[in-house]
């Protein structure tokens, strides 16, 4: 076995779960117990019913913050990719085998708003890293509660909820490949009734390869205000103007010859550089949330929110203009029962809706302009859920929760050209109920035991409907299955030592592979039945409890491990029968461990390093991505100026051990064009202004 993995699996035999704990602050010895975001309220890691992780503010920050995707990957089962700068896939649990970019099988929140469409697509890439307060994440199927999703449910905290106190930071940082990044980050707690935030970003990046630059501005608003002891108001609004070019897939010749190079022209066939093929994205997104505790048992929450895109992406056959417009609404009331001899118990019951608006034409790419006409369609979705939850908690040791949620699903299109015969039509995907139960006993204080059940429910999204071929794809069928769940905790009681260990089994019926076609574009099929098991282990140690004294003030080590089987179990596509495979695009391990440490005199330095095993990147497990070893570090430090005024000073590295390896590969590429190569060792530096 590789010596990093028996490592990190000597570090977390003792039992571990997928959790990544907030990091303690130099100035205070007390470690705080960690809590999660689950189910409509905090709730006490150890206790929870579920697999979850909690990543704060404070560890975004540790290594370079241009992404979420170096926060994100220290979590066991949570994986995200980068094929370019700005060009990023996200995979809970799951293959990246639906995700040509974006999000598949997983529903992400900010704060109370679905930031998932009604389309079933999330943006991430949008979201600037420093305007996230926190993130929580609840692993495997929880479509009773949070509609149609197979892989979990993350949930992003914006800054300005929830503001103790003032803060105002400025962050300025240069680096290889022309990257440029600057954010500013204000929040503000006026009095005790009123706090808001202000987040504004700006990043460029010329980018490793031929055609990969990137221009990004983010403006970023939350507003809370508790107009009354019983009432509160929550307003987040979030504007993105991305734009990043893609320099396409490599052959693994070509990427031995030159990795920096675009994809080249083949044949008829222009090359990326040459069509200037790229993603530009233009969002505006708002919410507005209303809590009415209307008794000391009852609480009514309602959102409302909506968005807008204009989306552009001129490719190597053909230039699409997309306009997206969505609305949805989410509302619950919450009951909690008095504690009746040792009983505690609550219960919710809630909708959520969402309506999308989608326009999608396809023109000629004449070397980044648009040209004839190619195709134009319409598309408009519904999607909706009711749910019902039911928790009850036993002499504070014995919790059982049980949940229900009903999800429905309905596209309706229309080709408007070129006119074809029943151009237009609906796609009905049946109604079905999505039930969860769930328990969790502490056989001590520091020890819970935890199962449970679940089905999982992912509908196709409109960009798997009405994929770059062009084409309304009516065959496709819902994902479903069902997760079988167990798993261990514990913590010790001065809470400088916690572990876990999870086993799943998720049955997938219907699993949505992508394929690409002769011009290389995508389309979407069903792959009959998907075996997914899976172990993750995690565990975090405070090596050295934090103190204000001495040369070095905190060291904490966090790991996580997550070991994949997955294979298809049934799986036939144009004669060809792919049953007993692995499924593409997963990795059978994969390894984090971070070290952090804080010096006296504001000195810091985390360390960060990633490992990847091979995996498959097409059906018939012909070719594979080479295993590769990430290493990241960042260091610094923290000087105090003039009253609360302070600067920090830091470096950073990517890649310091100068691996060959490509962060993110295109899956089932025609003309073996699976490769994107990520930068060899680079460097960056920055400041960061504090008041």
């Amino acid at each position: 076995m590789h010596r990093t993995l028996r490592f990190a699996l000597l570090l977390t035999a003792v039992s571990s779960i997928p959790f990544v704990c907030a990091q303690a602050q130099a100035d205070t010895t007390r470690i705080k117990s960690v809590e999660v975001q689950a189910y409509f309220s905090k709730q006490p890691l150890l206790g929870l019913t579920s697999s979850a992780s909690a990543i704060s503010g404070e560890q975004v920050e540790r290594q370079q913050t241009i992404t979420l995707l170096p926060a994100l990957n220290t979590v066991a089962g949570l994986r995200m990719e980068e094929r370019s700068p700005g060009s990023y896939r996200l995979a809970l649990r799951g293959s990246m085998i639906r995700s040509p970019f974006g999000v598949r099988n997983v529903k992400i929140y900010m704060d109370e708003f679905p930031l998932t469409d009604a389309g079933g697509n999330t943006y991430l890439n949008l979201i600037d890293p420093l305007g996230v307060a926190s993130i929580h994440i609840l692993k495997g199927p929880d479509g009773s509660l949070y509609g149609a999703n197979s892989g979990g449910v993350v949930r992003l905290q914006p800054k300005g909820f929830d503001v103790q106190e003032n803060q105002m930071q400025l962050n300025v940082t240069g680096g290889a490949y022309g990257l440029f990044q600057e954010q500013l980050s204000i929040q503000h707690k006026a009095n005790e009734r009123y706090n808001f935030s202000f987040d504004q970003a700006f990043v460029r990046s010329d980018g490793y390869r031929e055609n990969s630059s990137l221009n990004k501005k983010a403006f970023q608003t939350a507003h809370q205000w508790r107009y009354s002891p019983q009432a509160e108001l929550r307003v987040f609004a979030l504007y993105s103007d991305l734009g990043y070019r893609t320099p396409g897939g490599l052959t693994a010749a070509q990427m031995a010859e030159n990795p920096r190079q675009a994809r080249p022209a083949a044949g008829a066939t222009p090359g990326a550089r040459e069509q200037q093929a790229g993603i530009y994205n233009k969002t505006f997104y708002g919410g507005v949330a209303h809590q009415w505790q209307l008794s000391d048992k009852l609480t009514h929450h309602v959102s409302v929110f909506g968005s807008t895109t204009d989306f552009e992406n001129p490719f190597m056959t053909n230039y699409e203009v997309r306009d997206e417009r969505n609305l949805g609404m989410r509302t619950f009331v919450s009951y909690v029962g008095r504690d009746q001899g040792s009983v505690q118990w609550e219960m919710q019951l809630g909708f959520e809706g969402q309506k999308g608006w989608n326009k999608i034409n396809n023109y000629d790419n004449n070397k980044g302009v648009q040209g004839a006409e190619q195709a134009k369609d319409k598309l408009d979705n519904n999607q909706y859920s009711f749910f019902y939850r039911a928790m009850a908690k036993f002499y504070n040791r014995w919790t059982v929760e049980g949940s229900l949620g009903l999800n429905k699903a309905s596209i309706a299109y229309e080709q408007l050209f070129p006119t074809v015969a029943n151009g237009t039509g609906d796609i009905e995907f049946d109604a079905i109920w999505m039930p969860r139960l769930a328990s969790s006993f502490l056989l001590t204080n520091n020890l819970a035991l935890r199962a449970s059940i679940s089905k999982g429910y992912s509908t196709p999204t409109i960009a798997e409907v009405r994929s770059s071929d062009k084409q309304v794809n009516t065959a496709l069928d819902a994902e479903t299955g069902t997760n079988y769940e167990t798993g261990i905790r514990w913590e010790s009681r001065n809470r400088r030592f916690m572990a876990d260990l999870a086993f799943y089994s998720y049955q997938m019926d219907n699993g949505i592979i992508r394929q690409l076609d002769a011009n290389g574009a995508d389309f979407y099929v069903n792959a009959g039945k998907m075996d997914q098991k899976g172990i993750e282990a995690s565990v975090n140690v405070h090596i050295l409890k934090p103190q204000t004294h001495g040369w070095m003030r905190d060291l904490t080590y966090q790991g996580a491990v997550a070991r994949q089987f997955y294979k298809f179990e049934r799986y036939e596509l144009a004669g060809k029968d792919y049953s007993g495979n692995k499924v593409t695009a997963v990795p059978d391990w994969t390894v984090a461990n971070t070290l952090s440490a804080s010096f006296a005199q504001g000195v810091f330095i985390h360390l960060l390093h990633n490992h990847v095993s091979s995996m498959p990147l097409n059906d018939a497990n012909t070719v594979e991505a080479k295993k590769y070893d990430l290493l990241q570090v960042k260091a610094g430090v923290t000087l105090p100026l003039q009253g609360k005024l302070g600067i920090q000073l830091f470096v950073g590295a990517d890649n310091l051990l100068n691996e060959k390896y490509s962060l993110g590969n295109d899956i089932n590429a025609f003309g073996n064009r699976f490769f994107n190569p990520s930068p060899t060792r680079n460097f960056y530096g920055g400041v960061k202004l504090m008041l």
